[in-house]
């Protein structure tokens, strides 16, 4: 149980950090915003500088490929246009439960607007429990609960194209019946539509992992992107209250006091700060919501995180965008960001499912109450797998006394 009394003698050291810091801040954002002032400048020459001393740098900056000076306003989105969201959820394993497996389920949404249609909303769930799937991973030292959050990743993205699959079917269907024949159209979607997941499509887990671990995770995840592209949809990964510094980073060119930013000499094995991190812990949201106006967006940049080296034509880029509930980061593939039509389509479909979210885009908040394992789902998950192992002939089927005890504490 909390003790607010002995909570509460913290509270004030608290609210004087928070003080302090919030000055701290205003002095980085002037200080940002004059680097930014600066760097528009000579911007191609810091590209370049980038470039040149990638391997030699101890931080990841992404890339900007618009001008730093670049705010565009975002179109409306039509009125007949479709969004398909997944999000998903876990019932994890446990060794004090009746059996050792874990669930994954999937939220599903297709909403239609201007169409006349009925949306989908649903959630589609999988078991696992062969020891193929619950053990593969300790091979790699990697636990299966870990594992499994790797694999509802994959399996969210893999739902994500098959749903988009679903509506271009149904539209060479359509055009079929009224017309006789089909288009040249690689896509017969007939209304502009966005695949969208929440979160970042940087998957940053990957990196450490064993080739074979990730390849296991990557590849289902590379052929749905290929999907996606194929049908012309384009892939949006929605990221609220980021937390990333990368376009900052990249003002850290700006402030190197050294002819050139090579940090595994300079500034390496140290124990003082280094001189370009002044604007620490600083991060793009900040900026970004004094620059931009609600509406517009920011100059594209390209992430430079090691990790897209294995993307293939998938490297992510990214920009922020003023929702006017806060300044969310966009991520896109590159052939999204390199496709003007796909890009402001992408762009004018996300801002306005936020509008229709009231602050977040309602399709991923579907999805996710879609997906949501509450404590009753659980406990009738598990109700169910019970009665199964009864039928099957199982004996002493129960939980462990330490979750028996646990359940029924009387404090």
């Amino acid at each position: 149980m909390l003790d607010l009394t002995k909570l509460a003698q913290q509270m004030q050291g608290i609210s004087q950090h928070l003080t302090v810091e919030a000055v701290a801040t205003r002095q980085r954002l002037e200080r940002a915003q004059f680097l930014i002032e600066q760097a528009r400048s000579h911007q191609d020459e810091l590209v370049e500088l980038q470039e040149t001393w990638r391997d030699r740098m101890i931080f990841t900056a992404a890339t900007p490929i618009e001008p730093l000076d670049t705010y565009l306003d975002i179109s409306a989105a039509p009125v007949a246009h479709t969004a398909i969201a997944t999000d998903g959820s876990q019932i994890a394993p446990s060794h004090h439960e009746i059996a050792y497996c874990y669930l994954i389920n999937v939220g599903r949404i297709v909403l239609h607007y201007g169409q006349s249609k009925l949306p989908l909303l649903d959630s589609l769930p999988e078991v696992f429990y062969r020891p193929e799937d619950l053990y593969v991973s300790r091979q790699w030292g990697i636990r299966t609960e870990e594992w499994m959050g790797y694999r509802r990743t994959a399996s969210e993205t893999t739902m994500l194209a098959e749903l988009a699959s679903a509506l271009n079917d149904e539209g060479r269907r359509l055009q079929m019946r009224q017309q006789g024949s089909l288009s040249t159209q690689p896509s017969f979607i007939a209304h502009p539509s966005v695949a969208m997941v929440d979160g970042s499509l940087i998957h940053w887990f990957l990196e450490p992992m064993p080739h074979e671990a990730r390849d296991m995770i990557l590849t289902p995840i590379l052929k749905a992107w290929d999907q996606l592209r194929s049908l012309r949809v384009p892939l949006v990964g929605y990221i609220s209250a980021s937390r990333s510094g990368e376009a900052l980073n990249f003002l850290r060119l700006q402030t190197c006091p050294y002819l050139a930013p090579d940090c595994g000499t300079h500034c390496a094995g140290k124990t003082e700060r280094p001189p370009c991190q002044v604007l620490d812990p600083l991060k793009d949201t900040a900026l970004w919501a004094k620059l931009l106006e609600p509406g517009q967006r920011s100059p594209l940049w390209r992430s430079s995180a090691k990790i897209l080296d294995l993307y293939g034509e998938h490297t992510i880029h990214f920009c922020y965008v003023n929702v006017g509930s806060e300044i969310a980061r966009v991520e896109v593939p590159a052939w999204v960001a390199h496709d003007k039509q796909l890009l402001d389509s992408a762009l004018s479909l996300t801002l306005a499912q936020v509008q229709k979210g009231y602050g977040y885009p309602v399709a991923l908040a579907e999805a996710h109450n879609q997906a949501v394992v509450r404590g009753g789902d659980r406990s009738r998950f598990f109700a169910l797998l019970e009665q199964q192992m009864i039928r099957a002939g199982l004996r002493n089927v129960g939980t462990s006394y330490k979750e028996t005890r646990k359940r029924g504490s009387i404090a």
